[in-house]
This record gives C-alpha cells, structure tokens and sequence, in this order.
C-alpha cells in the first residue's frame, strides 16, 4: 500500500493541458472580446506570437493570392518588445539598430494620426497594425477614441487585424481590466503579460475565433508557457484584480494621485504636464529626467524614464495605500529642486 499524496508540478509538457492552465483560459475568455488564449513566457514572446498570428491569419485569408498582406504598421514613441521581431515593431532606433536587418516589412507612423494611418491600411498591404492603447514606454500618451475608431474601422474595411499591446497598460492598470474598455473599441488580437502572474513569468495573446481558425496546432508553441505554477499564480491575480470594488480603488487612487502631483509639481517651471489614467502616470519636464529619477531613487522611491528620456514613468503596485502615493508624492516634490541644476548644465 502505497501513502496517498498531493503532487504539485511546476512543468507539464505542453503535449498535455492542466487544470490551472484551462482555469486561466477561462477567466482571460470569459472577461474580454475573445474566445481563445494561447499562452506564453514574457510580453514580447506575445508580440512574436501575435506577428505569426496576423502573416498565418492573412494567409489562410487568401488562399489564392501568392502574396497577401505581409507588412505592419507600428506607431512613434512605441515599444513592443526586443526579439527580432518585436524589436522591428519598436519605434526607438536604439533598440533596433544594433541588430539589423532585423524584420523588413514595417511603418512607422505617428501616433494618432487618423489619416495616414487610414490611407497606409487602405492599400491592401498590411497584415496588422500593432497600437498601445496607452504607451508606457513612450511617454504615457493615450489614444483618442477616434484614432482607435478608425484603425478598427479602416482594418473591418480591408481584411487587416488589429493587434492592441497591453502588456503595460492592461489587467487593471488603468482603473479597467483592459485599457482599450475605456474606448468601447474591441481589437482582433490582445497582447498581456507583465502583471499577470504576480511575478512569475507569463505572457498571453487573446485572439477572435477568427483568428483561431488560421492557426493549427504546431505552428507556435513554447516548451515552458502555461505552466501550472504559473497559471495557478495568473488565476489568483485576475481575480483579485477584476474585482469591481479593486479596480475603482485603482481609479480612485490614480485620480487623487494626479490631483497632488498637480498641486505639488504642478507649480515648477520644469514641469510641463502630468498625464496618464489610472496608476499610469507620467511627468513631462522640459528637462532631461534622469537626474530627478535618481535622486528619488536616493530617497526611497523608485521611478522610471520615458519617452525621449524627458518623462519621469510612475507604475506604482496597484496595492499602493493612499499613504504611500502621499509620500511618493512628497519625495518627488523634494527633490525637484536638482531639475535647475539640470537646467543650468
């Protein structure tokens, strides 16, 4: 007789499904547009993932057609990720040059602009357009309902998907569970990842069945996505996140945050704008940011750079107190004095 107990597996071959793993599926399903999830390891396998998604999807569009739409539109100030892939949807030089060629077949265009965006789908050529509904990296700049709407439209009129990155600014961020609800615009595919597992490494691309259709099983995989660790992790965070009671906390907290940094910074003649929605906030300086985000960093409070380096990033925990965001906003106020040496240098 053998003693009877519980195992618990951090790894299952992706040859099987786990319970965790369905469990996920089924709450990511059940509380956004779409209908599958393929799930991967980190924000920028998603975007690969997605980019496979939207050339399978085109191909199978067209079956007749020896060439169908293979390109993709991307936007100024973005980041979607640092694969080869990834990393050519990524607007900052930087980031791409070191490694080209990298992927071919790529435009760049500005951020909110309807009309090029719109003549750029219209000619036939574009598999996807990769949008953030709020760019992180790039300056927390949101969309406006009407580029978002015209995307979504000029994509039903051609066949194009639409690919919304939400890798920073979803799962709560916002004050919505998905940033792009705020809009009332649904897109074809969703990239996640960063918060989902609380830490751990995850990723997840959220497509329509239509989507879904083009993809056999075998095209894409991962050796250690989905993993039920993880997604028991991942299960745990969407539902304390999607609770309705947390997610007006976040507004809540996002808005009196942004009313004192207003009222502590809002006076300095470095600071231009304080922008962004939710627990995603940025202070544009007319400055570089860096010296302010160290000196921060001297007193206790971690902060980011964004944008062209000018944007002080704040992406608090959503747990954050009331108390907490008080003191960040007194640290910061502290050490704005270092952005007039800035200026003098």
């Amino acid at each position: 007789m053998y003693p009877t107990f519980l195992v618990y597996f951090a790894h299952v071959s992706n040859l099987y499904y786990t319970l965790p793993q369905l469990e996920l599926a089924k709450r990511l399903v059940a509380s956004s547009f779409a209908d599958r999830v393929f799930l991967s390891n980190s924000g920028t396998e998603a975007n690969e993932a997605a980019i496979k998604f939207a050339r399978k999807f085109q191909r199978f569009s067209h079956p007749d057609e020896k060439q169908p739409p293979v390109e993709f539109i991307a936007f100024s100030n973005c980041f979607h990720g640092r694969t080869m892939g990834a990393v050519a949807l990524t607007s900052k030089e930087h980031y791409r040059s070191p490694f080209e060629p990298v992927m071919p077949g790529v435009t760049f265009l500005e951020y909110g602009n309807v009309q090029a965006a719109k003549e750029l789908i219209q000619s036939g050529k574009i598999a996807a357009v990769f949008v953030e509904p709020i760019q992180g990296e790039g300056g927390i700049y949101s969309a406006t309902k009407e580029f978002l709407q015209a995307l979504r439209t000029a994509c039903d009129g051609t066949g194009s998907l639409l690919v919304f990155d939400e890798v920073q600014c979803g799962l709560g961020r916002t004050g919505h569970l998905w940033a792009h609800e705020a809009y009332g615009i649904n897109p074809d595919i969703m990239t996640l990842a960063k918060p989902l597992a609380g830490g751990l490494p995850i990723g997840a691309v959220l497509v329509t069945e239509r989507v879904a259709a083009a993809i056999n099983y075998g095209d894409h995989g991962s050796t250690f996505a989905g993993g039920p660790l993880v997604c028991n992790a991942a299960v745990a965070v969407l539902d304390k996140i999607s609770e309705p009671g947390f997610l007006a906390s976040v507004t809540k907290k996002g808005k009196n945050f942004r009313e004192l940094l207003v009222k502590k910074l809002g006076g300095n003649s470095h600071v231009r704008e304080i922008r962004g929605a939710g627990l995603i906030i940025g202070i544009d300086l007319d400055v570089p940011a860096s010296p302010l985000v160290d000196a921060c960093q001297q007193s206790g409070l971690l902060v980011l750079t964004a944008g062209k380096g000018n944007v002080v990033r704040l992406v608090p925990p959503l747990t954050i107190t009331e108390q907490e965001l008080d003191h960040a906003a007194e640290i910061l106020f502290n050490c704005l004095p270092v952005l007039d040496k800035t200026a003098k240098n």
